[in-house]
């Protein structure tokens, strides 16, 4: 076998495409979702490398077009889950064996074919499977999920190089990183391609192997992720990929004693069920399982009176409305300077009033549809309760309509009560609450913030006076992993701001960082002795 010190190539972030009308990119992209929506997918599961289908179909359909149907997916039972879980111990003690680099080679590669040859293809996929238009589709499936790829495996490398700083004379001290005896299993969800992709990645790049169950309304993307992950070389049983309900799921997962680790994003009230489970459970399992989750936000932006209107109007927007409010950190809650409140009110108008809604095929259209029926009925009936209530103004939206798709118009509640519903509960879609606040009240509001939700994911506080940008940093310090200073509180960058925050809204390990990795690694210390003694005596005996 080779031997060498290797270094990994320098991480760098994945450029960003425009698709501005007229550019090369554009044309291929618009080929892709044309291509997409002329063919019928048969969407298997992967189980040992191997696809398996089953008489049992799911339909995928677009949100913003429910009738159109892009694929069926086989739909597997307990069976299957313990078959993937069996294909992954069989290919375990190879992978786990294999020298880092050929594993980080896998990996970069993956990166590579995705940033190149499967760019458009998989961007197609994202938009017309979830939803969103082709900037949301780029900045996630490709940008951001390459560079979850390429700065893991510089991370994997740094942790490696990890090693005691002291080794005395006739000793040598040294630290392996061994993967986690077991498997792991990654339960991801439908926002993102890129959290669905390295979930189960992250753990397999640090010798880990993996049962991967996405969210229904993401199967469309993982199975072209999977397709990628096969062309790029990845070993048949590293990685499992499996669609079953999922209770049934977790019944057989959560009873395995070779279960190690799971790797989640999804609701709060599901991780705490699972973190029960496990629990209650701890007797069966051949070692204690590492729980990774980040569980979502109730994100909010603090704007100050001496904040920039326009700064603030835009921030607001795009933090609450892109992607349709369907991201873990999207800013839920704003609270405002009363001084400042008319003319950020008059800016943010005046940009709602040229919002267009629709199809993401139509690259016009600023605002997609919600992911399904459920999500639908659930933001729609906090619609009809705010127009009921005495309390609330809707001053923007409040209309929406699924006979074509799962359309909810961007609104905008402004409440009297701080503490009113829909500035507390997670509501996951195109819905803003409003608080404006007298502005000598900032001491009071910093404490509303800090104490109205059980989350802590993002966070953001626009201001010019930095002794209020000072309070409010130090006030919200645990109201929010993630915390931005005159920016909206979405967008983190792999690379240059780990994501992930505490209290109900995760475990806070950071995806896009070492710190993640860490968790999917079982460190063992060795000690050698060149010179060992002889004889039991210590000098104090004498």
């Amino acid at each position: 076998m080779l031997k060498g010190f290797f270094k990994v190539p320098a991480p760098v972030n994945e450029p960003i495409f425009g698709y501005a009308p007229g550019t090369k990119e554009r044309d291929l992209l618009e080929a892709a979702l044309t291509e997409a929506r002329s063919e019928t997918g048969n969407i298997p599961m992967y189980i040992g490398g191997k696809p398996v289908h089953t008489e049992t179909k799911g339909k995928v359909t677009p949100p913003h077009d429910h009738q159109h149907i892009l694929a069926q997916y086989s739909i597997g039972n307990k069976t299957h889950v313990q078959q993937a879980i069996d294909a992954a111990l069989a290919a375990k003690a190879k992978w786990e064996n294999l020298a880092w680099e050929q594993r980080a080679s896998i990996f970069l590669k993956i990166a590579d074919l995705i940033s190149g040859p499967y760019r458009y293809k998989l961007n197609a996929a994202t938009m017309l499977g979830q939803s969103k238009n082709a900037y949301q589709a780029e900045i996630d499936a490709v940008c951001e999920l390459v560079d979850f790829l390429r700065f893991n495996v510089n991370y994997m490398s740094e942790i490696y190089q990890q090693q005691p700083p002291v080794s005395p004379k006739g000793v040598w001290n040294r630290v392996e990183q061994r993967p986690l005896e077991g498997f792991v299993f990654a339960l991801t969800p439908f926002n993102f391609t890129a959290i669905a992709a390295n979930l189960p990645t992250s753990a397999a790049l640090m010798g880990n192997v993996v049962v991967w169950k996405p969210a229904d309304t993401q199967i469309y993307a993982a199975n072209l992720l999977m397709e990628i992950f096969i062309e790029a070389g990845l070993p048949d049983g590293v990685i499992n990929l499996i669609y079953a309900d999922g209770p049934e799921v977790g019944e057989v997962i959560f009873n395995s004693p070779d279960f190690a680790g799971i790797h989640f994003t999804g609701s709060t009230a599901v991780f705490q069920n699972i973190w029960k489970t496990i629990g209650t459970n701890i007797h069966k399992y051949k070692t204690y399982p590492r729980i990774v989750g980040e569980t979502g936000g109730k994100d909010f932006i603090l704007i100050h009176g001496s904040a920039d209107a326009e700064v603030s109007s835009t921030a607001i927007l795009r933090g609450a409305f892109e992607y349709q409010g369907q991201k873990c950190s999207a800013a839920s809650r704003v609270y405002i300077a009363k001084s400042i409140w008319p003319k950020i009110k008059e800016l943010m108008l005046r940009d709602l009033a040229t919002f267009k809604m629709g199809g993401t095929e139509d690259f016009s259209n600023f605002i997609n549809a919600v992911i399904d029926e459920r999500s639908f009925n659930k933001l729609s009936k906090y619609i009809d309760q705010a127009k009921a209530e005495s309390g609330v103004e809707i001053i923007a939206g409040g209309n929406y309509d699924k006979s074509k798709g799962y359309f909810i118009e961007p609104t905008v509640l402004v409440v009297e009560d701080p503490k009113y519903t829909t500035m507390c509960e997670e509501l996951f879609g195109p819905v803003l609450t409003v608080f404006v606040y007298d502005d000598i009240e900032f001491d009071r509001i910093l404490e509303v913030i800090d104490t109205t939700s059980v989350y802590a994911l993002t966070g953001a506080v626009i201001a010019q006076d930095r002794y209020a940008i000072e309070q409010a940093t130090v006030a919200l310090r645990n109201a929010a992993g993630n915390f931005y200073i005159n920016d909206k509180c979405t967008g983190a960058v792999v690379g240059q701001q780990p994501f992930g925050g505490a209290r109900g809204s995760g475990t806070n390990d950071k995806a896009g960082s070492m710190i993640n990795l860490l968790r999917w690694v079982s460190p063992r210390t060795i000690k050698e002795s060149f010179d060992p003694p002889k004889d039991y005596r210590y000098p104090f005996l004498g």
